[in-house]
């Protein structure tokens, strides 16, 4: 593992309150060590590492594709990271710079962002492009996870 897939995000578990470190890469989902409760699960990923967060999840992945100039990025970002708390256990969420990860973008042919991509093992299970508000997002992700109608 490179230094990069061992970073981890600190994040407050919604049920008890308590402080948890959620590593880019592991087996199964992330917990509360305390009670329990899934945890959300949003990354930042690169070139470098995508393959180790994204592709080997256990989870279905959603990639953002986005920019720090891009206004609709700034305005979609809040939404996404609300649906992967809503969807923790279910989802996980990796934001991918596409300033500064060429390659990802170049994979998945991004012409315009912000992209998302669902991926199921790393299979592409549908792209949606440009800035949805919540409730449609929310609406194409459950219409498009493994194991939904």
């Amino acid at each position: 593992m490179s230094a990069t897939t061992e970073k981890s995000t600190k994040v407050e578990c919604v049920s008890c309150g308590a402080k948890n470190r959620v590593p880019a890469v592991a087996e199964g989902t992330p917990r509360c060590g305390r009670c329990g409760t899934p945890l959300p699960w949003v990354v930042d990923a690169g070139d470098e590492e995508f393959h180790a967060v994204v592709e080997e999840s256990s989870l279905p992945v959603l990639v953002d594709v986005w920019a720090p100039w891009c206004g609709p990025c700034r305005m979609v970002s809040p939404a996404l990271e609300k649906l992967a708390a809503e969807l923790a256990g279910k989802l996980k969420l990796v934001k991918v710079n596409a300033d500064d990860n060429p390659a990802v973008s170049q994979r998945f042919e991004v012409r315009s962002i912000p992209t998302l991509v669902l991926l199921d093992h790393g299979e592409v299970v549908d792209t949606q492009i440009g800035a949805l508000p919540v409730h449609q997002l929310r609406s194409w992700l459950e219409s498009k996870l493994p194991g939904r109608p």
